[in-house]
């Protein structure tokens, strides 16, 4: 079987990101896993990686990309499964390209868009687990408590001020 969770990177460039959304989505107890496949240099592995994850019951796949940040939506063309679109960062336009290359999808075609470079890779966690909660009352159970922790540590540094 494979994780509920596909994280896909168009280059290694982009682990830094996956990590911080493979780890929130390890605090919420949801399986996830980190590939590299570019939409560009390797199309054909990215469409033999959808198949083999949607055969072994992925349930949402987050693709995270740089540049011209084609990944997210030649993942969304393979597949009727959620796709939420992490912009990278980096470049000369600090991510700017990516996020509308990533947010500009065509009629029919959907990607989820999320905030460019760490805020969005985390949020993209996050998002992915919530549409898993609508079918697990576990997860669901996770998000509460994550959204009561980050309420603490905001009262916390308050208290501290």
């Amino acid at each position: 079987m494979t994780a509920t969770v596909s994280i896909i990177i168009g280059s290694d460039s982009d682990m830094g990101l996956a990590k911080k959304c493979s780890e929130m989505l390890d605090s919420l107890s949801i399986d996830n896993s980190i590939n590299v496949y570019s939409a560009h240099r390797t199309p054909e592995l990215v469409e033999q990686h959808l198949k083999e994850c949607e055969e072994g019951g992925t349930k949402v796949f987050i693709a995270m990309a740089g540049l011209a940040a084609h990944l997210a939506g030649a993942v969304a063309s393979k597949t009727v499964k959620p796709v939420i679109g992490v912009p990278g960062d980096g470049g000369p336009l600090q991510g700017f390209d990516s996020l509308l290359s990533t947010v500009q999808m065509p009629k029919g075609i959907p990607v989820a868009t999320v905030a460019i470079g760490s805020a969005g890779a985390v949020n993209a966690a996050i998002l992915a687990a919530q549409i898993l909660s609508l079918g697990s009352p576990e997860v669901e159970k996770s998000l509460i408590d994550q959204r009561e922790e980050s309420k603490k540590s905001i009262e916390e540094i308050n208290k501290n001020l």
